[in-house]
């Protein structure tokens, strides 16, 4: 039986008491576990506490650990922004509600000194996690299924944006059956997993001599195509994630990229070539046995495909785009602090050659150079390089080998230089999934 789309049913309607009232349980529930149940020092506010920080003379870098600044605060700032975007406000209006959750946090949640750090990481990347994660957890969900598929996709939605699957509940969408309305677009996902080992060494440039052998695992998702819809913020999302063991810890790479507007820019006829300028909102996150890196940028991104005959085709892009706001470590120490905070530039550059949708072989190449805005006086400089060769077995399986080269150059003022290298050869089967 066909199902007649109910416009009333499927319009979420603005809810600003709602989305408030949410965006206060998010600061609330952190703070209230934060002073009474772990009893950390910085929860222990006051109206002298909140004085001080009200004061714009206050602000100052903080020290806290790397992993809280660049991973926990914008995920907590993605709660700020969910609670507006899934209570029917768009992607520009969503924005400032996280920039104002994110002062409200460092000015009245915590006695510490407001920290620009925190204030940048929780307002950026909390924009870019909650519109990944708002986009994806409506994608998983349809309206229109029933039975246990449906429970089970309505629970991944709210793992996926806990906000977003809270406000089904209280709307009364939770299970329902209705049309799908726009918040679950026709979007095409993809992706990608990577099981196998690789070898790495952080002591010479050779990712084979004197090398040591651990599993990994990757998982890769593309939701849209960058030659659609891109006007609209994040019609296109690329994410990365890569796991392993190499005594550093378990999660190695998370790389996230979302598009924020684009031209179609092509000069001749697409059915040969194509060519795109996005802008894009990056999040990257890098933890190795020799190094971690983290940073938020935009970049311009030149995006081109080219059709030279029939079963062969060439991908390539180029980007470049200041760099908001990078953790990079400091072995000499900073206030305690093991790494230093910095401005900059990022880029970017790569292409694949697809012969016969059977073999491709790419080359891949992101840099960046950060000058130190807080800190021991330096600047670094990134490098990280990849090439790769996937031979596809079956429709949905390939084999994929991959060797490549992490470097991070600190150059300081008062201390010696440090070269950091982290050399590694991959070796994957990879199961494709596509169009979910």
């Amino acid at each position: 039986m066909r199902y007649k789309r109910d416009v009333r049913d499927t319009t979420v309607k603005r809810r600003f008491g709602r989305a408030v009232t949410e965006l206060g349980i998010a600061e609330l529930t952190p703070w209230i576990y934060d002073r009474y149940i772990v009893n950390q020092d910085y929860a222990h506010i006051s109206w002298k506490t909140v004085s001080h920080n009200l004061n714009p003379g206050s602000w100052e870098f903080d020290n806290d650990p790397f992993q809280t600044n660049q991973f926990g605060h914008p995920y907590h700032g993605s709660m700020f922004y969910s609670a507006f975007r899934s209570n029917g406000f768009s992607f520009w209006q969503a924005v400032p509600a996280t920039m104002a959750g994110s002062y409200l946090w460092e000015t009245f949640a915590e006695n510490q000194a407001p920290a620009p750090n925190d204030f940048i990481n929780t307002s950026f990347g909390g924009i870019v996690l909650g519109e990944m994660t708002y986009r994806l957890s409506n994608r998983i969900i349809n309206n229109q299924a029933r039975g246990f598929n449906r429970q089970l996709s309505e629970v991944a939605g709210f793992i996926v944006n806990p906000m977003n699957g809270l406000n089904r509940l209280l709307d009364g969408r939770w299970g329902k059956i209705y049309g799908n309305s726009v918040e679950r677009d026709s979007s095409k996902v993809n992706a990608e997993f990577d099981l196998g080992v690789r070898t790495f060494n952080r002591k010479s440039t050779s990712p084979i001599a004197h090398s040591r052998f651990g599993w990994f695992g990757r998982a890769r998702l593309l939701y849209g195509v960058p030659n659609e819809g891109f006007r609209k913020p994040f019609s296109n999302i690329s994410i990365t994630a890569e796991f392993g063991r190499d005594d550093s810890s378990a999660v190695n790479n998370i790389s996230v990229y979302g598009s924020i507007t684009g031209w179609d820019i092509s000069k001749v006829d697409q059915d040969k070539s194509e060519m795109l300028l996005i802008l894009s909102a990056n999040y990257d996150y890098i933890r190795n046995e020799a190094f971690f890196y983290g940073s938020q940028s935009v970049k311009f991104n030149l995006i081109s495909e080219y059709k030279l005959s029939h079963g062969l085709r060439i991908n390539a892009n180029l980007g470049a785009g200041p760099i908001l706001l990078a953790a990079v470590p400091d072995q000499y120490l900073y206030r305690g602090r093991n790494y230093d905070y910095g401005s900059g530039f990022a880029y970017n550059a790569g292409g694949t050659i697809h012969i016969a949708e059977k073999l491709s072989y790419g080359l891949n190449y992101r840099g960046g150079w950060i000058y130190t805005i807080n800190g021991n006086q330096s600047h670094y400089f990134l490098h990280t390089f990849s090439s790769e060769i996937m031979y596809r077995i079956v429709k949905r399986l390939s084999i994929a080998v991959e060797p490549g080269y992490f470097r991070l150059e600190g150059n300081y003022r008062d201390h010696p230089d440090v070269d950091k290298k982290y050399p590694y050869l991959r070796a994957s089967f990879r199961y494709f999934v596509g169009n979910l």
